[in-house]
């Protein structure tokens, strides 16, 4: 792939985290977060929804990297 398409991929992808990361941060209280053994989750606020951006960024840039792939001719 070359850097246009690429360009394709990102840009939209980081604005799909930047409104999905909106989202987390409307409903989702960092503080009431919990382990799945009842502990509570250790770090800032800030840590939370920096890795949920990091991480619907990576996984919509898979998305659409794969479709970009699987269109190719």
């Amino acid at each position: 792939m070359n850097v246009r398409q690429w360009m394709g991929i990102a840009w939209p992808t980081f604005l799909t985290a930047a409104l999905l990361e909106m989202l987390v941060f409307a409903m989702v209280d960092p503080g009431d977060l919990h382990w799945l053994g009842g502990q509570p989750l250790e770090g800032s606020r800030q840590m939370v929804y920096t890795v949920a951006f990091f991480v619907f960024w990576a996984v919509t840039a898979l998305s659409g990297a794969l479709s970009v792939w699987l269109a190719r001719d």
